[in-house]
């Protein structure tokens, strides 16, 4: 009986929170449209819904710059998940030998320590004396960007991983490999996927100073492009069009969170 309350509780509240987030995004896009329709915003510097409309229409029939809104979708996803795939076999495996060995983690806190708070932006200029401004470039400085903070994350949820686990399939005579596969990896999931959506939020945010990089394509390009001519309709539609592609890539996290780390999720 207890726990029917508690569930019921629990639904309402979340109910609750869901409601005022609601009334909040209603509240500031009927505060948008007031505004525009008051003539208290200038056009130039923020454009009005039926302009923003009007902006998304035409990126979607005639793309921008003679190039179709899902090759510049596409281009910009394959950098990022391109990225990725490179940081989870690199940083993932080096995180877990981090956590499991002190004097490597020794060695590596301090480099990542050192360059992880550096903003993409200062080192950009070196990487394209060192690669040139192709694709390279691109993918490296998001690489950068996302390594560091899923390193650190997976070393520390290994560091917390219970040590009497580890030596009682050690005592049962397992390998340090199958250690890694049956105590430490299966522990580390919750945190390891949190890890990557932390991880690949910056990569995408650094998506805008790698397609600096003399791109012809993407959505980084076409927001930087388009600030250039004052089209700040297009503007805004690119950062929307960043923010929903980000925020289809955060629910499938979740999703792969909840199929396989359920118990670590909360409901809020």
């Amino acid at each position: 009986m207890s726990l029917l309350r508690h569930t019921s509780a629990s639904w309402r509240l979340n109910n609750h929170l869901w409601s005022v987030s609601t009334l909040t995004v209603v509240a500031i896009i009927g505060a948008w449209f007031t505004a525009s329709y008051l003539g208290w915003i200038n056009t130039l510097f923020f454009p009005s819904p039926a302009e923003l409309f009007l902006a998304f229409k035409q990126l979607w029939q005639q793309g921008y710059l003679d190039i179709t809104l899902a090759q510049h979708i596409n281009a910009s996803l394959l950098r990022v998940l391109t990225a990725l795939g490179i940081a989870l076999v690199t940083a993932i495996p080096l995180g877990i030998v981090m956590g499991l060995t002190p004097i490597i983690r020794a060695i590596f806190t301090p480099i990542l320590d050192f360059y992880r708070p550096i903003p993409p932006l200062a080192y950009l200029p070196l990487i394209v004396i060192w690669l040139g401004i192709g694709e390279v470039s691109k993918i490296l400085l998001i690489y950068l960007a996302i390594f560091a903070p899923l390193t650190i994350s997976t070393a520390e949820a290994v560091r917390r991983v219970e040590p009497h686990r580890i030596q009682a399939v050690r005592c049962l005579g397992a390998s340090s490999l199958q250690v890694i596969r049956l105590v430490i990896l299966p522990s580390i999931i919750p945190e390891l996927l949190t890890g990557i959506r932390i991880s690949l939020g910056v990569g995408w945010s650094t998506l805008v100073a790698a397609e600096l990089i003399a791109a012809n394509r993407g959505l980084g390009f076409m927001v930087q492009s388009a600030a250039q001519f004052l089209s700040t309709d297009v503007v805004v539609a690119g950062i929307i069009m960043i923010a929903i592609v980000a925020l289809l890539i955060e629910l499938l996290l979740r999703q792969l969170q909840k199929r396989f780390a359920r118990w670590s999720l909360y409901d809020y």
